[in-house]
């Protein structure tokens, strides 16, 4: 594992020479957009970005946008050594090893200064096994190959999980460095026996019945995010270009926040990805927030990443945090609110309207459901899981997707993908609680031994009779 982040190491550092984007022969200036079109959490400044073309209205005529799409964040570091990047978007533990390659070169040095989405509890990274699986926890994975893209921020939540389970990440398990997709199919064939991934893949291997999720990042409850870094010699010569981005970065959080649907449907037709793993992630209350800030609880996780990233390979030389982040471009481009929405960690895209099964108001994000029934172009809100079961049981036409929170840790989703368990203790709109893994619904049961499981079936047919049934 540790030869396998020192090679992903290496890999930032090719090219040693930094040259300004230039002009192409319409004497225009370029400006070079690398970003990771796959990994939703970045659609602010990367898919969705580009198909709204706010950076390209925002620059006018003087300016030529190059995008370049990735993986992963490697690549894209070693192009902003090479000073073939000016802006990029990736995760947090890609972004200390971009600060690492750069901070030490005068010409190469890059600032950290926006966030495009993130979770306080780590839900964006998650590890999936086959459907077939006996594991029903992390530490049933003892002894096998675990797929991952090393130095990422999967892989770092792998680690922290793996050494929180009680298990050894060097001696344990066989970490394999794969890039996404091939880990994707290596999992399918039977290569490896787990598969720890940021956000979206392991939501869309569950989707389409190719993973079971065995271990939610969430559990962690360490905060993880994505950002962007620009090359701080390019911002110097150009803060107009950088302004311009993080205006229509905020543009395009407002339009995500205002479109939900249409903005899933847009991802999802450049991406290839179902728009209901696109919409699991961004809709409302979905795992990611996207909120532009630099907020502190994400820049204290980036110190506690920095730890983990020395403990996992001595080729890591550090990062002055502090000094990365540099959120003065954001300030002028944001305007007075900053430092109180900077201070505000409430998701500001929540499920909200009226029940139709259970006649409540949809208000508490611990609890908001949401039905996107097939052949409607609008979502119904719930106002408990038990109601959205409710909703599903009476539906009269076919389910596109059904999203709940997880009980404990307040994970979106898949509701026929959760673990189910019946509290007839409980109140009416609350008896049937969904969880997103079997260590999750075991520990809720632990506490509440009156509790009982229930498959999804069971549970909808229950939902009728107030979960009685």
């Amino acid at each position: 594992m540790r030869k396998a982040l020192a090679a992903a190491l290496v890999l930032a550092l090719a090219g040693c020479s930094v040259s300004q984007a230039a002009g192409g022969g319409d004497g225009k200036v370029k400006v070079v957009v690398g970003y990771q079109s796959k990994t939703i959490n970045t659609v602010t400044a990367g898919t969705l970005l580009r198909s709204l073309g706010y950076l390209e209205k925002r620059l006018g005529d003087r300016y030529t946008v190059e995008w370049q799409d990735y993986d992963t964040g490697a690549p894209i570091t070693a192009k902003m050594v090479a000073g073939k990047i000016d802006i990029g978007s990736m995760g947090d533990y890609p972004l200390l090893i971009n600060a690492s390659r750069t901070q030490a070169v005068e010409t190469a040095r890059t600032e950290l200064v926006s966030v495009t989405g993130y979770n306080l509890r780590g839900g964006l990274n998650m590890v999936v096994v086959p459907p077939g699986s006996k594991a029903r926890t992390l530490t049933d994975l003892k002894g096998t190959k675990i797929s991952a893209s090393v130095g990422s921020a999967g892989h770092g939540t792998l680690v922290q999980a793996l050494e929180k389970a009680g298990l050894d990440p060097a001696k344990d398990v066989e970490v394999v460095n794969h890039q996404p997709a091939v880990g994707a199919a290596q999992l399918e064939s039977g290569g490896v026996q787990g598969y720890a991934q940021f956000v979206a893949w392991p939501g869309l291997l569950v989707f389409q019945g190719k993973g079971r999720l065995v271990y939610d990042g969430s559990a962690l409850d360490v905060p993880t995010f994505h950002g962007v870094v620009l090359r701080q010699a390019y911002a110097k010569e150009h803060p107009d270009v950088v302004k311009a981005f993080l205006q229509a970065q905020i543009d395009a959080t407002r339009y995500l926040h205002e479109h939900p649907l249409a903005a899933a449907e847009s991802v999802a037709k450049v991406t290839g990805l179902p728009p209901e793993v696109v919409y699991l992630y961004n809709g409302p209350g979905g795992i990611s927030t996207f909120d532009v800030t630099l907020k502190q609880p994400l820049q204290a996780a980036h110190e506690h990443d920095v730890a983990y990233l020395k403990r996992i390979s001595p080729d890591f030389g550090g990062v002055n945090v502090s000094s990365f982040v540099d959120d003065r471009y954001l300030r002028e481009a944001y305007g007075p609110s900053y430092d109180s929405d900077r201070a505000s960690t409430v998701n500001q895209a929540r499920v909200t309207g009226t029940d139709a099964a259970c006649g409540g108001t949809v208000s508490d994000p611990a609890t908001a459901s949401e039905l996107w029934p097939a052949g409607e172009s609008a979502t119904h809100p719930a106002e408990t899981p038990t109601c959205l079961l409710r909703q599903i049981a009476t539906a009269k036409g076919a389910v596109r997707a059904a999203y709940v929170p997880d009980t404990t840790t307040g994970t979106r989703w898949f509701a026929d993908k959760s673990i189910w368990l019946r509290d007839r203790t409980a109140p009416e709109k609350a008896r049937l609680l969904p969880f997103t893994t079997q260590d999750g619904a075991d520990a809720y049961r632990e506490r509440h031994p009156k509790a009982e499981p229930v498959t999804y079936e069971q549970a909808v047919q229950a939902a009728k009779g107030g979960g009685d049934a």
